[in-house]
């Protein structure tokens, strides 16, 4: 996907993308082969696959919300800032935090925020269920994309969501495995969008889950006790 087939993509969701936001991206990019080269970031470094499976990958999360309703937003295991941090370049108005239980991620994350300028970004080290126990529904939107089975990953995030407010799974295959967490943490699926990559046509699913009431108190476990035994 090259510069121009991603604005167009985008403008497909929904989204114009004016020069300061390009310009963003192309220096995003750059530190991220640069940063690369010394950490294992990801695998994709080729300039067009970076702008198709990361970039506009991020931003198929507008197939199923618009940002321009939402606040605050928490990516979990944001890696190097994928979705969290495109999603906060193509909507600066956005107060986003950036979860990730590695350091080195987040310094680099630190760097691409220094250098572009942005306001409103937090930096968290800390595993996900332990930052949930003390920030309960604080967002309005949380964010995962490729980090756990989903039933895991909603022990994690269900928490952080504000009541009637969401959480959004960007993942590569379909899952339904879920449904028992969905109940016990008090979410409900109300959209879901299974789809291909453009272009490479490699398989995408976004699942959009309200909160319908508080999640109760118990949750989320120890990662232990989550690992033994999910919902």
């Amino acid at each position: 996907m090259d510069k121009n087939d991603f604005i167009l993509k985008a403008k497909e969701l929904g989204l114009e993308l004016d020069e300061d936001k390009l310009n963003k991206l192309e220096i995003y990019y750059n530190l991220l082969v640069t940063w690369n080269e010394k950490m294992n970031l990801t695998a994709i470094t080729d300039k067009k696959d970076v702008y198709l499976k990361h970039f506009y990958d991020s931003l198929t999360i507008l197939k199923v919300i618009d940002l321009n309703n939402i606040d605050t937003l928490c990516d979990i295991g944001t890696g190097a800032g994928f979705p969290g941090l495109v999603l906060k370049i193509c909507y600066p108005h956005l107060k986003v935090t950036l979860l990730d239980s590695l350091n080195k991620r987040l310094l680099f994350l630190k760097e691409v925020i220094d250098v572009l300028k942005l306001k409103d970004v937090t930096l968290v080290h800390e595993r996900a269920e332990e930052y949930a126990l003390k920030n309960r529904e604080v967002f309005d939107l949380v964010t995962a994309r490729a980090v756990a089975p989903l039933n895991i990953l909603l022990e994690y995030s269900l928490p952080l969501v504000k009541k009637n407010k969401y959480f959004i799974a960007l993942k590569g295959k379909n899952e339904d495995n879920y449904f028992n967490a969905l109940n016990i943490l008090k979410g409900k699926e109300i959209d879901k969008k299974i789809f291909t990559l453009p272009y490479e046509e490699s398989m995408r699913t976004i699942i959009k889950i309200e909160k319908e009431d508080i999640t109760p108190l118990k949750y989320p476990r120890k990662y232990s006790d989550i690992k033994k035994k999910s919902l």
